[in-house]
């Protein structure tokens, strides 16, 4: 018998505690939560990267956050102040042409010549928007030739006020038919801006594609640095508070209307 060999028996395992089963469960578990939240944090630094402005998932917006659409009505905010002057000026000539600071009246004049005519009609409007509805018809693309009526009479109505305030100094014979011109040019771009407003500018948005509306906006920005520097939009309220200043009607309290009697 001392010549055979024994077989070797299975090696004794030692079952684990129910202590030990519970910390390694608690261990796997702990190992699956946390992989699990660096997977979400790294997909959502991804998502964060690719919505930041100008970036494919990030919606219609340029590189500030201002979409294609929210740029050109907050463009026309600022020239709705200055028919704000145009109006207000307007009536005092009226009464008296002399107290009117004819310099005031020209920057008001220049600057809708420059940020609207140039800038906010010919580079942006004409140039990307009217084009595009014409094609497309409907009720916005109907509206165009008028726009564009509207938008060349504005500008005969800028050179003659600009021409009138050449000298420096408004004439009597003259304030009657600015104050007219004034008037009229108000009248128009209210209802012009009004209508861009709440038909073309809905109607271009829904045309384009989303990816077509951020590269539009980061083009809308770069044409507005090209014209008037890294802060146009913010230039451009710049210097309408100071004609508004200059010509007494920066008080927005002052346009509040008056308690109905009766």
């Amino acid at each position: 018998m001392s010549g055979i060999t024994r077989p070797l028996g299975r090696p004794t395992v030692l079952e684990p505690s129910l202590a030990e089963r519970v910390e390694r469960r608690r261990l796997l578990t702990a190992s699956v939560i946390g992989g699990a939240l660096v997977a979400t944090g790294l997909a959502a630094c991804q998502n964060q990267g690719s919505a930041q402005p100008g970036n494919a998932a990030g919606g219609e917006n340029g590189e500030e956050g201002i979409s294609a659409v929210e740029d050109l009505m907050r463009e026309h905010g600022v020239l709705r102040r200055i028919l704000i002057v145009y109006q207000e000026t307007a009536f005092r000539l009226a009464r008296d042409p002399a107290r009117i600071d004819a310099a005031a009246l020209g920057d008001a004049a220049t600057l809708f010549r420059q940020f609207g005519e140039d800038y906010h009609e010919r580079g942006l409007e004409e140039r990307f928007l009217f084009p595009e509805l014409q094609q497309s018809g409907g009720e916005a693309g109907g509206l165009v030739d008028t726009l564009l009526a509207q938008h060349q009479r504005g500008r005969e109505i800028t050179d003659y006020v600009l021409q009138t305030l050449r000298g420096g100094s408004i004439a009597t014979a003259a304030a009657e038919p600015l104050s007219r011109a004034l008037l009229t040019m108000n009248r128009m771009y209210e209802a012009h801006a009004a209508w861009e407003d709440t038909v073309v500018f809905p109607a271009w948005k829904e045309l384009m594609e989303p990816a077509r509306l951020r590269e539009l906006a980061e083009t809308f920005e770069e044409i507005e640095h090209q014209q008037f520097g890294e802060d146009g939009f913010d230039e451009a309220i710049r210097r309408v508070r100071s004609i508004e200043q200059r010509l007494g009607v920066a008080d927005l309290a002052s346009f509040t209307a008056p308690a109905t009697s009766g």
